[in-house]
């Protein structure tokens, strides 16, 4: 029986969650809307949309994560009542956010292309991708501006406002997609390219939304929104330790991935496709306990900035049941639904012969995944920031990638799962019981 202050961490815990699952939920969204619109126009050109995501991928997940300072310090400063002080680490982020997105922005036009040019691709795919792999990178500075005004509504008590403005993204997306895609307006472009400008166009309106939303906050000067904030090196400092260390972890897993398809692509064209859809369906689910993640951050952030060891260990904790609970829900809805599942996708008999035993078996992998996202968000909420990156690096480095590539030859994309299962299951240990001794420490 949950004690009542355990019950009010969960009240408060769940209240916040929903609405930061569902725009977590908005983000695969728009990338799944590209995905269906492009691929009903051209195969082809849905190719060349699918490679100029690809390196754009692991630039905007390091990215984001370079951006959780926003969030972990908005909600300490309010834990501590430096209420008048949070618009100082907006501004910060907001700074950060553009320096971050005029750099990815170049790096992703000034390699991206050469990247894609010498990577061994088929005739003409690189070049066919390479516009589009622009003009996403367009959209960097206005998407991670929007990323760093999320996570302050969102440390707020605010995740609605973030909800809704990328929901109307999404619609906007879905609207030019349309229009744009199939060049009904004649404007010379379609396909790749045409979506990737429906993209930043949904992007830079998504920015644009969330800025006005919070200068038009009636406690905005309270906040400190509108005031030049005076140097904090210490406050600085840490806000930049955070995001180093979040936007680390999200590149050593990005990349992890990234080397598991490689090896699914060792193995065969419909193993890889196979793979693909594996990590595609997960990439959905894990939108669950990345909005939990978010909203025990948030949580812990303010009980640590509060001084309340106690809360600390109650709201991770917390955080922790919750995702266990939901994800264990969502398991079991797709191991009975999995050949449903895989048909949605494909219905190539081979494929489905492989894909559908691998979904049913990545259920065991989606609970201590999101036990270890949650944890990882907690510790450095509390103040942990390395340590989650170093057990990431052990798990989905020194483990999952070689398990991966011996399992793959034995048992195909069965053994691919089954590595992501041990890494997960390893990660989410290491990570638990290392938020548990801190919040101790705290507590003592």
């Amino acid at each position: 029986m949950l004690s009542p202050t355990s019950r009010t961490a969960t009240k408060d815990l769940l209240r916040l969650a929903w609405p930061v699952i569902l725009a977590r939920l908005g983000i695969m969204t728009m990338g799944l809307t590209d995905v269906i619109v492009v691929g009903n126009y051209s195969a082809r050109e849905l190719a060349f949309s699918s490679l100029a995501l690809a390196p754009m991928s692991i630039v905007v997940t390091t990215a984001v994560g370079l951006m959780m300072g926003v969030q972990v310090m908005t909600a300490r400063f309010l834990g501590e009542g430096r209420r008048a002080e949070v618009g100082a680490v907006l501004r910060r982020g907001i700074s950060y956010s553009l320096q971050l997105g005029v750099a990815a922005m170049l790096v992703l036009l000034l390699l991206g292309p050469l990247g894609l040019k010498h990577a061994g691709l088929a005739d003409g795919l690189g070049e066919g991708a390479s516009p589009a792999l622009r003009i996403f990178a367009l959209s960097m500075p206005g998407y991670l501006v929007s990323v760093a005004a999320q996570f302050f509504l969102e440390a707020l008590h605010k995740p609605k406002a973030g909800m809704w403005a990328m929901w109307v993204a999404n619609g906007i997306n879905l609207a030019l997609n349309l229009l744009l895609v199939p060049d009904i307006l004649g404007l010379g472009i379609h396909g790749a390219a045409a979506s990737a400008w429906a993209t930043f166009a949904a992007r830079t309106s998504l920015a644009v939304f969330l800025i006005v939303y919070i200068v038009r906050l009636p406690e905005a000067r309270e906040l400190g929104v509108f005031l030049k904030p005076s140097r904090d090196p210490l406050a600085e400092r840490e806000q930049r330790k955070v995001g180093y260390g979040a936007g680390s972890s999200y590149f050593i897993e990005v990349g992890a991935f990234a080397a598991m398809t490689f090896i699914a692509g060792q193995l065969g064209a419909i193993e890889t496709s196979a793979w693909a859809i594996v990590l595609n369906v997960s990439a959905i689910v894990f939108m669950v306990p990345m909005g939990l993640s978010a909203a025990t951050a948030v949580l812990v952030g303010r009980a640590y900035g509060a001084r309340d060891g106690r809360g600390v260990l109650r709201a991770g904790l917390v955080g922790i049941g919750v995702v266990t609970v939901l994800t264990v829900v969502v398991a079991i809805g797709l191991w009975l639904f999995a050949p449903v599942v895989a048909s949605a996708y494909n219905r190539d008999p081979l494929l489905l012969a492989v894909v559908t035993p691998a979904l049913v078996l990545a259920t065991l992998f989606f609970v201590a995944d999101g036990i270890q996202v949650v944890s990882a968000s907690a510790n450095r909420a509390a103040g942990d920031v390395w340590w989650p990156t170093i057990m990431h690096f052990g798990a989905y480095t020194l483990v999952m990638m070689p398990v991966g590539w011996i399992l793959a030859h034995q048992l195909g994309v069965n053994g691919l799962v089954w590595a992501v299962i041990i890494a997960s299951l390893v990660s989410s240990a290491l990570l638990t019981g290392r938020f548990v001794r801190v919040a101790r420490r705290l507590s003592a």
